[in-house]
């Protein structure tokens, strides 16, 4: 194995790792199966590349996985109540974040209002807003077009702002 890959892969970890779990936790509602949904995405990629294949854009590589991941626990065991994270304080962009209550209901209203959507809207949004990806590198996660991501954006957004405004 190369020096310069090992390096390269170790700032990959830790430059994604993080934002990796925070979709993870809130794709999956449960911390731990966050943590070993991403340990088990960076192990694999690991022996993909220790193997000699090269991958193009880690970032999409590593999110791809992840959803992967997230769509077989899924198969496997029913989806558990986004309730349980929110009441738990959970923050999608930071847990640790102190808020004020005006702050916290506000993200409670709009944590609420991005659970009550349908996977297939909520999944670009979170991708998008919270995890800061663009549109091209969330079509490449998702296996979608950018145009179908963005229409999925747009009409996410719009749902968001009917769910919010009423």
């Amino acid at each position: 194995m190369k020096p310069n890959i090992e390096k390269q892969f170790l700032e990959d970890y830790e430059a994604y790792a993080d934002a990796l779990f925070r979709f993870a936790s809130f794709q999956l509602s449960d911390r731990e199966a966050a943590k070993d949904a991403v340990q088990d995405v960076f192990l694999n990629a690991w022996k993909y590349i220790a193997k000699g294949e090269t991958v193009g854009n880690m970032r999409a590589f590593l999110y791809a996985s992840v959803r992967n991941r997230i769509i077989d626990q899924r198969r496997r065991k029913k989806e558990e109540s986004l309730d349980k994270l929110a009441e738990e304080g959970f923050d999608a962009r930071d847990e640790n974040a102190h808020r004020t209550i005006e702050q916290s209901a506000e993200a409670r209203r709009v944590f609420d209002a991005i659970g009550s959507l349908d996977r297939n809207t909520a999944e670009p949004l979170l991708l998008r807003f919270a995890e800061g990806l663009p549109v091209k590198e969330i079509a490449e996660i998702m296996g979608e077009s950018e145009n179908a991501i963005s229409v999925r954006i747009h009409r996410g957004i719009k749902k968001l702002q009917k769910i919010l405004s009423s």
